[in-house]
Order: structure tokens, then sequence, then C-alpha cells
């Protein structure tokens, strides 16, 4: 039988810190312990890209994180959308700066799909008015999971 107390957290690999940067704001999402469910955890306001990385590894640190994600967008052809570029230069300044993993993802669609989510789950609309950044981050972290899981 499961009981969540007995079990040794050791044994899991860890929590991933999902980014889903904007101009404006970046929403911030994370997973649990064993890497299986994501979940949003908050939205920041966007400032420089410096001081967005302080933030961002100061929440990584608050929340114990190894590994962090950041989602980017590509254009028709497969490269970096200018959006795309700008997110991986943050990624840079967080890999040279921190002792963080940082990987990049593809995170299209992702508003869309946590706007749908919520329109599936029932939510009223003026529930579904507002930003999505975390739950967009919330819903490219998910897949994520979901495809490294599936390749256990």
């Amino acid at each position: 039988m499961y009981n969540a107390r007995t079990m040794d957290s050791e044994n899991f690999p860890g929590r991933i810190l999902a980014i889903d940067w904007g101009a404006k704001r970046i929403g911030i999402a994370i997973s649990d312990e064993t890497q299986t469910l994501a979940r949003p955890l908050k939205v920041i306001a966007s400032r420089s890209r410096i001081e967005n990385a302080v933030r961002i590894q100061e929440i990584a640190n608050a929340q114990k994180i190894d590994d962090l994600i950041i989602g980017v967008t590509y254009d028709q052809n497969g490269e970096l959308s200018p959006t795309g570029r700008r997110v991986a230069r943050l990624a840079e300044v967080l890999q040279t700066n921190t002792s963080l993993i940082v990987e990049l993802v593809d995170e299209s669609h992702s508003t869309k799909m946590a706007k749908n989510y919520k329109v599936v789950a029932g939510e009223s609309r003026n529930k579904r008015k507002g930003h999505l950044d975390a739950e967009a981050a919330a819903v490219f972290l998910q897949d994520y999971l979901d495809r490294k899981n599936d390749g256990k």
C-alpha cells in the first residue's frame, strides 16, 4: 500500500522548474519530486535579462531545483523565432551564472492549451479571464515530463 509519509524523498529525481518568458510577465511552473506532475507556481513581472535570471535563480534555490526548462518558440523554418532568441539569451545567462541544468523546450501553443484545459474543466468565463503564464508553463512542463517518463 502507498504511504507518502514513509517514502524516502532522496530516491526521487527532484523538482523541475519551467519558465514561460514574456516581455511583460514570466510564468513559472514546478514539477513534483517524482517528476510526474506539473503545476503552476507563480507569475513574476519581467524586467531586464539579468534581473530575471537572478529572480529565477532565487526561486529555484528556494524550491530546491536542479533542472530548469525554458519555453521557446520557433518560426516556420524550424529556427528560433525572435522571441525564442531572446529567451535563449536568458537561458545562456542562467546556464553560465548558476549550477542549474538549463534546457530549451518548444512551448508553441501552450497558452492556448492552458485556456482549453480551463474550458474543459468547466471554469466560467470570468475565471478564465486574465493571464495564463504560469498555467502555460505547467502545460509544457507536463508535456516534457510525459515524454521523459515515456522514455524510461
